[in-house]
């Protein structure tokens, strides 16, 4: 891949993040591309089972997102409501806050603010909004991964164990049941809930969810609980959910081999392709079989390796990604042609094709 092409991708994403949970996907691309080693996806992000600590001036992700964090509130920043999303910017506040302690203690106010403040779906699933219990597909990217790395941080196997519990509590309300002859069985309804709830089979979300999940196995697999044996069962448990969101969107994809992108609202051909959701997948793609080889072989490869040369007939010479969805309207019928999170999603393909030896 070209460094010229990924420094305008990296630009644009850059230019155009402007949202809480933009930032913070923003971050864990920085981070994957720049250093590959300090993400949860490396060979040993976590020396001596502790977070690293690394320079925040020298680490590209660290001081793009430090500036973005508060630290003398309840969430990590400020999110119109949302519940879910101030906790992806988590992470980082954990990283910087290894040299610099108000962030850490900022980091631990947002994990508690999580874990006993937000509403709960009857299952005990977190809400990802603050006024009602509501579940969103976007929040398995945005709170679960941070919950984990707060269990590094903490040594804490409960709290590790907790975010791969919420994982499936999301899978059990949001999933669509397989059965035969359903087209979305395994895929992920994009909300539920009495505000916003949207029951279609959204790309995007159901990459959230995968991803984020990807991040909670990968965080887990190199923790130093990752040999208990409820952490075996319950890893095991978690990738068979990623399994079934791949596998859905890809039984989808091979139905219509004439549509070389994966279409907004998945199964509903009425809708345009579009590459965010689909690049965000093919980066999951891309990580679980780095994860998991044995059970996410050359077939799943082979697919994420065609719908990465699809997206690259779409990304113009200065970096954008096009057509794509309105990320603040996933009901908006015109194709986009900026999303900070399909920037971002870019990012986060190039480094797991990268880490997974295909360049």
């Amino acid at each position: 891949m070209a460094s010229a092409l990924i420094d305008n991708i990296i630009a644009q994403g850059n230019r155009l993040a402007t949202h809480s949970w933009e930032y913070g996907a923003f971050t864990e691309a920085l981070l994957e591309w720049y250093n590959p080693t300090y993400s949860v996806f490396g060979n040993n992000p976590f020396p001596d089972f502790k977070v690293p600590v690394l320079s925040v001036n020298d680490t590209t992700a660290l001081s793009y997102i430090k500036p973005h964090i508060v630290t003398n509130a309840t969430t990590l920043v400020g999110a119109d409501g949302a519940a879910g999303d101030p906790a992806s910017l988590g992470v980082g506040a954990i990283l910087i806050g290894q040299t610099e302690p108000e962030y850490l203690s900022a980091a631990g106010r947002q994990v508690d603010h999580l874990l006993t403040a937000v509403p709960r779906w009857p299952n005990g699933a977190i809400s990802h909004r603050e006024s009602v219990a509501e579940l969103w597909a976007d929040f398995i990217y945005m709170a679960p991964p941070t919950l984990a790395y707060w269990a590094i941080q903490t040594d804490d196997v409960e709290l590790l164990t907790t975010a791969i519990q919420q994982c499936v509590l999301y899978r059990d309300v949001l999933g669509v049941p397989k059965v035969p002859g359903n087209s979305a069985a395994g895929l992920w309804h994009h909300i539920i809930g009495p505000q916003s709830q949207d029951l279609g089979i959204w790309s995007t979300g159901n990459a959230w969810a995968a991803a984020g999940m990807s991040r909670v196995l990968a965080t887990a697999k190199k923790s130093r609980f990752a040999r208990t044996p409820g952490i075996i069962a319950a890893l095991k448990q978690l990738s068979g959910v990623i399994g079934d969101i791949l596998d859905g969107a890809i039984a989808i994809d091979n139905a219509e081999p004439d549509e070389p992108l994966l279409r907004n609202y998945l199964n509903d051909t009425t809708w345009f392709g579009e590459l965010s959701g689909m690049t965000l997948l093919v980066a999951t793609a891309y990580r679980m079989a780095q994860l998991e080889p044995s059970s996410f072989n050359a077939r799943y490869v082979a697919w994420a390796d065609a719908k990465r040369e699809a997206i690259l007939e779409h990304i113009s010479d200065d970096g954008l990604l096009s057509p794509v969805i309105n990320p603040l309207n996933w009901n908006d019928r015109t194709p986009g042609t900026e999303s900070p999170e399909g920037q971002s999603f870019a990012v986060l393909m190039f480094a797991a094709h990268r880490d997974l030896g295909r360049e």
